[in-house]
Parts: C-alpha cells; sequence; structure tokens
C-alpha cells in the first residue's frame, strides 16, 4: 500500500508561496501531452522567509524548469513521486515548468484523461497535481489563462474556465483556442474539455438585465436528450437570483457530459463536468427518478458558483462548507420546484440509510474531520447529507429571513476567499446577533445523538409536560460527546386530529401550533399550558434535527397520526415507526411461529389506499407511507442480524399486505393507469409513483391476473418509469415468469444506449430470485459491460453489494469473496471506485457471527495485498478496526 501519512487538521499552516496569475498551454497528445505553466508567484507575507517552494506532482514527465526566463540548475530542485521542491526560491519570481502527460493510460480519471477519444478533466480534490507541477491546495486561488492546441479534425471543440478570448490556425491539421478566467480560483476548480462534441444553447435573463448564455455539450446522437438539462440551468439561475440574491458572474455557463466520470458531475468555474446520468434524458429512456435527478445535480454544480467558487474551503478538512451548504440549496430548490414534503421525506430517507449507518460504524467522522489518510474517502454522506441537515438547522433556529440575512453577511465578509466552517457559523451568529457556540459541536462531534422524549398530561391544570433527554454514542476517537444544540419542533394533536395552540409557562399567549424547542442540555423540561385534553405528541417534525428520536407511542397513536398528523413528514414518520415496529417484533419471534401483521396495522394501510385520487393527501406522500421500512435501514436497528431472515419477514409482510388490500390496490391501480400520455410535472409524477407502488404490492399475488397486468404495462408504455417499474416486479416476482423474455426483449431495444444499460445491470444486480449473484458474475463479461467505466461498476457490482442484502450476505459467503475480487481488480484501475465500493463491508459487526467471521477474513485478504492504495486501505483498515 502507498506509505501515504495521515494529515491533520490542526496542522494547517498558511502556504509559504502565493500564486497570482497561470498561464497554461496544452499541446494535446494520446499519450504524450505537453503542458507548458508559466506560475506568477510571490512568498507569503504572512509566512516566515526561507520556507522551501514544494509544488505537488504526480505520474508526471518534467521536461525542463526555468525561474525568470533562465533554466533552473538540476542541482537547485529535487523531484521525487510526489513533491518538485526548489531551497532557494527568491521572494517573488516566474516559474516555467514543461512536462509531458499520457491521457489515455490514466484509468484513474483523476487529472486529464481520454473517454471514448475526448479529453476530459477532473481536478477536485487533488487532481491537478496529476496535470502539472503546482501548489495544489484549495487555499491557493489564482487567475488561469489556458491555451488549448489540438489537432482541429480528432478535437474541434476546445473548452476551459472562463471567458473564450482568442482562437486560430496553427498550420492545416492544428488549431487553438485561449480562455481567460477572470476570477481567481483554486486549481481543483480548473477544467478542460477537448473533442468532437455537439452544443445544445439557450439563454437566461438576469434580473439586472444581463443575457447570460448556456451551452450544453454532448457526444453526436444525444442532442434531443439534453432540453431538460437546459430547462434546469435555466431554473437554477432564476431561483438563485430570486431566493438568494446571488446572480451569475460569466457571459457563458456551459455543461459537458462524459460517460467515464467518477462522481456525479464537477462544479469547476464557468465549465461544469458531469456524468452523462446526470444530463441526458428523455421519457423513452429515462425515469422520473432521473429527470429529478438532473434537476437536482445541475442545481447543486451551478449554485456551487457562489458556495465553493466564488468563497472556497480554506482546506479539506472544510469540505462540507462548500458540499453541505450546496445540498442544502439544492434540496431547497426541488422542494420549490416540486413536492416540498415529498422532496424532504426523500432525503431524510436517504439519510437514515445511509448517513446514520456512517455515524454508526467504523468510518464515523465528524462534519468536519480532523484527520485523513486519502481526502477522496471523505466525499461521504456525512459531509453532504449531514452537513445540509446541519445548514438545515441554521434556517429552523433563526428562520428563513434570519438565515438570508446570515448568507448576505457570509458572502459580503469572504467574496474570493478561502474560508473554514467556523466562518459561516460567525456570520450566521453575527447577521442575527446570537450565540451560535454551542452549535459548532455539530462540525466538530461524530456520531448520531438520540432525544428520548416523555410527556405527562395533567388534566387539572391542563398543562402537558414534555421531557427531552439527549445523549450520543462513541465512535472512533470521541468517547465522550457533549451536549449538541438540537432544535426539535412539535406540535400537538387534539382527538379530533386538530392542532393544538402552543403556549408555554411565561408567554402571555398562544403563538403557533408547531413550535421549535431549543435542546441544549442533557436533560430539559418544557411546560405548555391551556391544553385542554390529553394530547397526542407529533415530535421533530420536518425532521428538524439529524436526530433518532425515542417515544413509546402506541400502535393506536402511530395509526392516528397517519390519517391525522397536519406536518406531512411526520404522517410519514408515523407510518415508517409503525412497519419498523412490527417487522422487528415479527423478526424476534420464535422462527416456528406464523408471520403476520395484525389486524390495526392492515387497517392503517387499507385507509391509505383508498382513496388514492383524494384530495385531503399528494398521491406521492401516500406512495412513500405504503412502502415498507428499506432492509438496510432496518439491519441498523438489530445486532447479530441474519439478514436472510429480515428479508424473509420484509417479504412475508408485503405479501400479507397484497393479499388483504389486493381489492384496494387493484382498484386504485386500474384508476392511475389511465392512459394518460406521459408529461413530466408534478402531478403525473406523483400518480406515477402511487401506481407503480400498488403495481409492486400486486406483483406479490400468484395470480396469472398479475403476470397478465404486468406484461401489459411493459409492453404499452409510452415511457422507462413505466416500462421499468413493470420489469423490475417481474425480476422479482416469485419464480420470475416472464422475467427472462422481457430481459432480453429490453437488452435488444437499448443494446446501444449505456445508460439504459446501466438500468438493465441494476435490476438484475438487486434481484432477490435465487441465483443473483451467478447472474451477476456472469454479466461481468456481458459486452455492454466494462471494469473501467464507474458508471458499470455502480450498476452491477455496487448495486449488488451495497443494495442487495438479502444476497450479499448469503450464508454461504460467496457474496463477500466476489466483493473482494472486485475491489481488488478494480484498486488497480482505479482507487476511488475501490474504496467507495468496499464500505460494502463497513458493518460486518453488525451481522451475526458465523457471516461476521466471513466478512472478517475478506476484509483482511484486501488489506493484506499487495500495492493497495492508500484509498482502499484507509476504508479497509478502518472497517477492521471498527
Amino acid at each position: 500500500m502507498s506509505s501515504r501519512q495521515a494529515i491533520h487538521r490542526l496542522d494547517y499552516t498558511p502556504p509559504s508561496y502565493l500564486i497570482d496569475r497561470v498561464d497554461l498551454t496544452f499541446d494535446l497528445d494520446d499519450t504524450q501531452t505537453k503542458v507548458t505553466s508559466r506560475l506568477i508567484m510571490r512568498r507569503n507575507a504572512g509566512v516566515a522567509a526561507g520556507s522551501p517552494l514544494v509544488l505537488h506532482g504526480e505520474e508526471l514527465r518534467l521536461e525542463s524548469i526555468k525561474l525568470d526566463g533562465a533554466p533552473l540548475p538540476k542541482d537547485a530542485y529535487q523531484v521525487d513521486e510526489n513533491t518538485l521542491t526548489i531551497a532557494d526560491m527568491p521572494e517573488d519570481g516566474i516559474l516555467e515548468i514543461d512536462t509531458l502527460i499520457d491521457p489515455a493510460s490514466n484509468t484513474s480519471l483523476m487529472g486529464l484523461y481520454q473517454s471514448n477519444g475526448n479529453f476530459f478533466t477532473q481536478c477536485e480534490a487533488e487532481g491537478f497535481r496529476k496535470i502539472t507541477y503546482y501548489l495544489d491546495r484549495p487555499d491557493v486561488m489564482a487567475k488561469f489563462t489556458t491555451t488549448i492546441i489540438a489537432d482541429k479534425a480528432k478535437y474541434p471543440v476546445l473548452l476551459s474556465n472562463g471567458n473564450r478570448v482568442g482562437a486560430g490556425t496553427l498550420d492545416k491539421n492544428r488549431h487553438w483556442v485561449k480562455w481567460v478566467d477572470p476570477f481567481k480560483k483554486p486549481a481543483y476548480l480548473f477544467a478542460l474539455v477537448a473533442g468532437k462534441l455537439v452544443v445544445l444553447s439557450g439563454t437566461h435573463n438576469t434580473q439586472s438585465g444581463r443575457t447570460i448564455n448556456i451551452e450544453i455539450y454532448v457526444e453526436p446522437g444525444n442532442l434531443d436528450r439534453c432540453h431538460h438539462a437546459l430547462a434546469a440551468a435555466q431554473k437554477s439561475m432564476a431561483w438563485d437570483e430570486e431566493r438568494f440574491g446571488l446572480e451569475y458572474d460569466l457571459d457563458t455557463y456551459m455543461i459537458v457530459a462524459v460517460s467515464d466520470f467518477n462522481m456525479g458531475a464537477m462544479e469547476n468555474k464557468g465549465l461544469n463536468i458531469f456524468n452523462t446520468k446526470y444530463v441526458l434524458a428523455k421519457p423513452e429512456t429515462a425515469t422520473d427518478v432521473d429527470f429529478d435527478g438532473i434537476d437536482a445535480v445541475v442545481a447543486h454544480e451551478y449554485f456551487h458558483n457562489w458556495t465553493g467558487n466564488r468563497v472556497t474551503c480554506r482546506d479539506w478538512f472544510q469540505l462540507s462548507l462548500k458540499e453541505g451548504l450546496t445540498v442544502y440549496r439544492d434540496q431547497e430548490f426541488s422542494s420549490d420546484i416540486g413536492s416540498r414534503a415529498v422532496q424532504r421525506i426523500s432525503n431524510v430517507r436517504a439519510l437514515r440509510t445511509s448517513q446514520f449507518a456512517e455515524d454508526a460504524g467504523p468510518q464515523a467522522h465528524p462534519v468536519r474531520p480532523d484527520e485523513y489518510l486519502e481526502i477522496n474517502n471523505f466525499y461521504t454522506m456525512t459531509i453532504y447529507e449531514k452537513g445540509s441537515e446541519v445548514v438545515r438547522m441554521y434556517e429552523t433556529l433563526l428562520g428563513r429571513e434570519g438565515f438570508r440575512l446570515g448568507m448576505d453577511l457570509y458572502f459580503k465578509r469572504h467574496d474570493g476567499q478561502a474560508v473554514t466552517c467556523d466562518d459561516f457559523r460567525a456570520a450566521m451568529a453575527d447577521a442575527n446577533n446570537v450565540d451560535l457556540e454551542q452549535f459548532e459541536r455539530w462540525y466538530s462531534q461524530a456520531g448520531t445523538p438520540r432525544v428520548s422524549a416523555s410527556g405527562v398530561y395533567n388534566a387539572g391544570a391542563q398543562t402537558y409536560t414534555l421531557t427531552l433527554k439527549q445523549s450520543c454514542a462513541p465512535t472512533p476517537g470521541q468517547t465522550q460527546k457533549l451536549p449538541f444544540h438540537i432544535p426539535v419542533a412539535i406540535g400537538l394533536i387534539d382527538r379530533r386530529g386538530q392542532d393544538l395552540p402552543l403556549q408555554l409557562v411565561g408567554e402571555p399567549e398562544s403563538t403557533a401550533t408547531t413550535r421549535v424547542l431549543q435542546l441544549r442540555e442533557p436533560e430539559q423540561t418544557f411546560t405548555f399550558i391551556n391544553v385542554p385534553c390529553l394530547p397526542v405528541p407529533s415530535l421533530l417534525r420536518d425532521f428538524s434535527a439529524p436526530v433518532v428520536l425515542e417515544y413509546d407511542y402506541s400502535d393506536d397513536d402511530l395509526a392516528f397520526l397517519m390519517a391525522h398528523d397536519s406536518d406531512a413528514f411526520a404522517r410519514w414518520e408515523a407510518a415508517n415507526t409503525l412497519a419498523c415496529k412490527l417487522i422487528k417484533q415479527l423478526y424476534a419471534q420464535d422462527a416456528a411461529l406464523p408471520l403476520a401483521a395484525p389486524d390495526n396495522f392492515i387497517a392503517a394501510y387499507r385507509k391509505l389506499i383508498a382513496k388514492p385520487a383524494g384530495e385531503a393527501l399528494d398521491p406521492a406522500l401516500i406512495a412513500l407511507m405504503l412502502q415498507l421500512p428499506q432492509e438496510n435501514y432496518l439491519l441498523e436497528q438489530l445486532s447479530d442480524v441474519d439478514p436472510t431472515r429480515l428479508a424473509f419477514v420484509c417479504q412475508s409482510i408485503k405479501q400479507q399486505i397484497a393479499r388483504e388490500l389486493r381489492q384496494e390496490l387493484l382498484a386504485a391501480y386500474q384508476q392511475l393507469n389511465d392512459g394518460t400520455p406521459y408529461h413530466y410535472n408534478g402531478e403525473q409524477v406523483a400518480r406515477r409513483s402511487l401506481k407503480n407502488v400498488c403495481l409492486d404490492y400486486l406483483a406479490e399475488l400468484d395470480e396469472a391476473m398479475v403476470g397478465s397486468l404486468l406484461a401489459d404495462q411493459y409492453r404499452k408504455a409510452d415511457n422507462m418509469t413505466d416500462r421499468l417499474a413493470a420489469l423490475k416486479a417481474l425480476v422479482n416476482r416469485t419464480g420470475g415468469d416472464g422475467a427472462e423474455t422481457q430481459l432480453a426483449d429490453f437488452a435488444g431495444q437499448w443494446i446501444d444506449d449505456a445508460l439504459v444499460m446501466d438500468k438493465w445491470f441494476t435490476l438484475q444486480a438487486t434481484s432477490r430470485r435465487q441465483g443473483t449473484l451467478g447472474r451477476v458474475q456472469s454479466l461481468l463479461n456481458h459486452h455492454a459491460f466494462s471494469l473501467k467505466n464507474p458508471n458499470k461498476v455502480r450498476a452491477l457490482i455496487a448495486a449488488f453489494c451495497l443494495q442487495n442484502p438479502q444476497h450479499f450476505h448469503a450464508a454461504d459467503g460467496y457474496a463477500y469473496a466476489f466483493a473482494a475480487e472486485q475491489i481488488i481488480a478494480l484498486d488497480a484501475i482505479n482507487p476511488q471506485i475501490a474504496a467507495r465500493l468496499a464500505s460494502c463491508f463497513n458493518r460486518w459487526s453488525k451481522i451475526e457471527p458465523k457471516r461476521r467471521e466471513l466478512m472478517k477474513q475478506e476484509l483482511e485478504r484486501i488489506r493484506d495485498h499487495e500495492g493497495l492504495s492508500s484509498d482502499t486501505f484507509e476504508i479497509v483498515s478502518k472497517a477492521l478496526a471498527g
């Protein structure tokens, strides 16, 4: 493995030198691209004189180096595997460096690489050092000028950051384009694209009267699938101006789509590079979820222009400063253009399933980590999604207006700077004249706090006293936790289902039916007065803090909240809690006893489905409430768990719901399956989501009618959402009747569409049918699959290992061995993707002893593999230590 040493947050020191301007020239070639950099540098005034200049560089061939126009003697600098060091660098100077790189062999997809014959870059976090020697750290911000030279027939389109200021022809074969970025930026935001691409253009007129050009570049043949992404960019620009007063600052905003990409997208200044998954869509090839994803990711990367680019991170420990904040912004955008309730529930489901598990496992780290071995491993749910929840709590505590005041002050103070999470918190506190010192613990302490609640009603005094207690379990390196500052939004509901006005002791009058209580101590009590009857408490409304809430609700109380709570999240939460309680109870009972849900559980679900087209609830919210908790989420609720039995329990309950609600499910499906032509809009998306949840339940019935229903929807669907829903139900149906025929038909239609084939791979990888592992192994040899393409790895291998707990945790352990083999193979190709896949072993200690030992053996095999990257070693060694 790499000998790279851990980096610690408290060891931060400012850079010895600063770079004011960078002039880059690329002479593109498949295997010998020449990069010439001209760095105008000066010693950092805040750093003591005498410090050497240490530039980062990896996989580079140094050709020449000059200082102020004169070649630098070889004894004046040192080069090793990762650095170029000049011991006697003057106070200021111009450093010119020529290097050669090999993009064609760059399978890590970091730095400059080739994909389908085109050139692309990915520089976050530390990829720029694979392009040229540089101070590759986010607190070194410079203005970039980039000249690209290339064969004009092979690479007619040449793009980089900023504004295009010149172009020309060198000879009959080669041409050049020059770009100038007027804004200072760190190297991780550099971008270059060259290739045969076509463009879809549009515009956005800003509130100040400027016209912004929007250009989306894709490979030929994909232009008809870019219109939704263009509309998403236009909506994002308008929303950011309206909500935060932030206007785009260049004349042109560019998006480029590439199929070989480690991430979802990258916010390089003015030239965002996207995974094709988040650009290409039309109804025949993309689902409603895909369209939603494009809206969110386009918005996310565009919003980074201010929260990440104009104001960036001082160091990588502050990563959530830009990512958590920007996730919050894209979630708010999605809520405003769609269903706020559905968006909130979807975000919380993802947080609980993945981030809570991260917080409870060996990879647990604070939102602002204290150390890392490999920064690529810290692009985590904690940094992104928990970081977003931390930002959301500012708004919960300060209100939307107060939050906007904090944002305005943040930009006023720090535009053009590289800053810290503490700087953001200070802006929020100062703009609102509040004390947020204790709130800092959300950044520095890992783990998910638990809040236990209990209530006492005094009928004579008409008071209701709520007691809240908080705690947080130890996490790696943090055995003791101090109390968090937790906003707990609550309501009290009377037995008619009406919200009661809330008035605390000492208040002159009631102010609202939802109140945010601030829990700062290990235990606090809150007494409400003028409460006319015993209420049912509605707790943690809108999921006001990323905590685990514990309250001893009865099943009847949960059914009541499902039917009456005015808060959509709390309503869904009641349904989710009721299902979790039942599944855990049945899992714990004697295996010889029959598995059956009680009548009150079935009755609660019957009420949900009885009037799917009614006005009381959004069909999409009903769909979410009807879905049973995910098995990966349930695994986290149990110890020494047998995943096979858990899957059996979940499946038994699902089948019982299908049997006992057959009439209601079928009626709802037929009502919603009305043949309306496809449109992507909120109403239709909601109706399709409920229709396909009903279909998924009906697929549990062993009836010929159901087989015909599935085949009919698959055949007649005018959109990928409905076609894929039918195929998924067929693939998961007991016996799989008709699945093979339809799978072959699907592949025959879409074999030339990489993104659609990814869906085909995932359907089979996540199937609950017997023989799934064998099918996944055989699909590794499918001509549409490549281990070098991250999308394919995620669609097939990661989908099986991370989304199919039933088969991944098969008792024979064969799936564990399969995962280890793929991780080792991937590590030699793309360490980032290998490390992310290795997370499938993170929760090995939760599993029952026999499987636990098999998982441990595979972890040790990966750890001990010769030449293992630091990326994968860090994940595996932490898993074993945990």
